[in-house]
């Protein structure tokens, strides 16, 4: 009787444990199959992971800035702990709207990345742009990609 009393009870540590093995073991494989290092560098290719991101990689290497930027240079800010922190919620989101496949179709830029954008472009292009923003009211608001909307993803976008 003593016996089997021991049979029927489970450690507690072994089944926290297994539990934390399982998590472990699901997240490692998650990463590995959404290849998850990716997305610690620049290579555009990590954006295209997704399938839902080949329409604008495929337009970027049309589009007159190929050469010379690539997503995070204008999709990021560019300071280390906002590149961090903003790789690290654009992560979080994407993983959420691919995984639950509760996206918006066609993809849309947010406001706060849109502002990012703006930043970058005026960062980049500031001695052309000087002139054009010295001009503007608070009234106005300047977008670059309202006229050049062509120059990240090309023609079609």
């Amino acid at each position: 009787m003593r016996g089997s009393r021991r049979l029927g009870r489970i450690p507690l540590a072994f089944v926290v444990a297994v539990m934390i093995g399982g998590l472990l073991g699901s997240a490692s494989f998650t990463g590995y199959y959404g290849q998850g290092l990716s997305y610690l560098s620049s290579n555009p290719n990590a954006c295209v992971n997704c399938h839902i991101m080949r329409e604008q990689f495929d337009g970027w290497q049309k589009a007159s800035h190929h050469n010379v930027a690539v997503c995070v240079d204008c999709h990021l800010p560019h300071d280390l702990v906002g590149k961090w922190l903003a790789k690290a919620e654009n992560g979080f989101w994407h993983s959420k709207g691919f995984t639950l496949q509760d996206f918006h179709e066609p993809i849309r830029i947010h406001d706060k990345d849109e502002r990012i954008l703006q930043e970058n472009c005026i960062r980049c292009h500031v001695d052309v742009v000087h002139e054009v923003l010295g001009h503007a009211t608070n009234d106005v608001t300047v977008s670059c990609v309202r006229c050049h909307r062509s120059v990240g993803h090309g023609p079609e976008h």
